[in-house]
């Protein structure tokens, strides 16, 4: 079976991929710099594309049994002027337009779309579980994730089954959020951001595609679904574990006005969490590999 990723060299892309060929997949990953796209596993091509349109690569759709769209920028990967927040929304919206396009346009049309999103669409939850009944929140990246699952739903009007993903933080050592919250640890100045008493919605990359994959087979998983561990933790318990796996202490605090002076309105993203629960994957019956923070990270780190 045919899978096409678009976004397919980010970190959750790459390990979709790595994944997905090993299950005996065929793979087809699109980039706008098909060039830069190396190591691919055997059963998996590069196709290339603008983005924003389906010119060029449409014809790989037809037949295709699934497409993934993890198309856009990286949400952290600079400050939030205006320039950068119409950067992100373009980069997102467009990508999926051009994807709509592509799977309405396929003689033979995809069985499945995975859509990305994320939990941010929830805004900042506090203490309260939420599952994916609950409404959406408020702010930039409530607002953003809102409209990047709406623009995708016109494939469902063609019969393609639609997965919103809304996507916790995957823990990965080549990448993502984990890195980052490592290297103080390493000099030992690790700890806490903020209050610490903000939820991180966790998952390991692992069972993040793992997750996906199961989301392609079975074919009553429609709307959106949670992915994320089922036992999220609060911020400071997130820096002990690491700092436990590492072997270092988790004593360091950096202020919430630290981080907002240094990081802007993009503070808000480490600031704010969501006390996230994957209740269709659990209802569906999806059993994670790494239900467990101490365990993921001992994984992802190689500790």
């Amino acid at each position: 079976m045919r899978v096409i990723i678009a976004g397919g060299s980010g970190l959750i892309g790459r390990a979709l991929t790595q994944h997905l060929c090993a299950q005996g997949y065929a793979v087809v990953v699109l980039s706008r710099q098909p060039h830069t796209v190396r190591d691919l596993p055997e059963g998996a091509n590069v196709a290339g594309w603008d983005g924003s349109s389906s010119e060029g690569w449409e014809d790989l759709v037809d037949g295709a049994h699934a497409v993934v769209n993890l198309a856009g920028e990286g949400i952290a990967s600079r400050r939030w002027t205006y320039a950068q927040k119409r950067r992100l929304c373009d980069s997102r919206i467009r990508s999926t337009h051009g994807i709509v396009a592509a799977l309405r346009a396929a003689p033979q049309k995809p069985a499945v779309l995975l859509q990305a999103s994320a939990v941010g669409y929830y805004g900042d939850t506090e203490d309260e579980e939420v599952d994916e009944q609950h409404a959406p929140g408020k702010g930039f990246l409530a607002d953003l994730s809102q409209e990047w699952e709406q623009v995708s739903a016109a494939v469902e009007e063609v019969g393609t089954r639609r997965v919103v993903l809304r996507l916790g933080v995957s823990l990965s050592a080549a990448g993502g959020m984990l890195p980052r919250v490592v290297l103080p640890f390493r000099f030992f100045a690790g700890g806490a951001l903020g209050s610490g008493q903000q939820w991180v919605p966790w998952i390991h990359i692992e069972d993040t595609v793992r997750a996906m994959e199961f989301m392609i087979a079975h074919e009553e998983l429609s709307g959106p679904v949670n992915v994320c561990a089922p036992n999220p933790v609060q911020f400071s318990d997130f820096a002990s574990a690491v700092g436990k796996t590492l072997r270092r202490p988790s004593l360091f605090r950096v202020p919430s006005w630290g981080i907002r002076l240094g990081m802007g309105e993009m503070g808000d993203v480490v600031l704010h969490g969501q006390r996230t629960l994957p209740a269709r994957l659990t209802d569906a019956g999806f059993a994670f590999r790494y239900p467990i923070v101490e365990d993921a990270l001992k994984a992802a780190l190689g500790e």
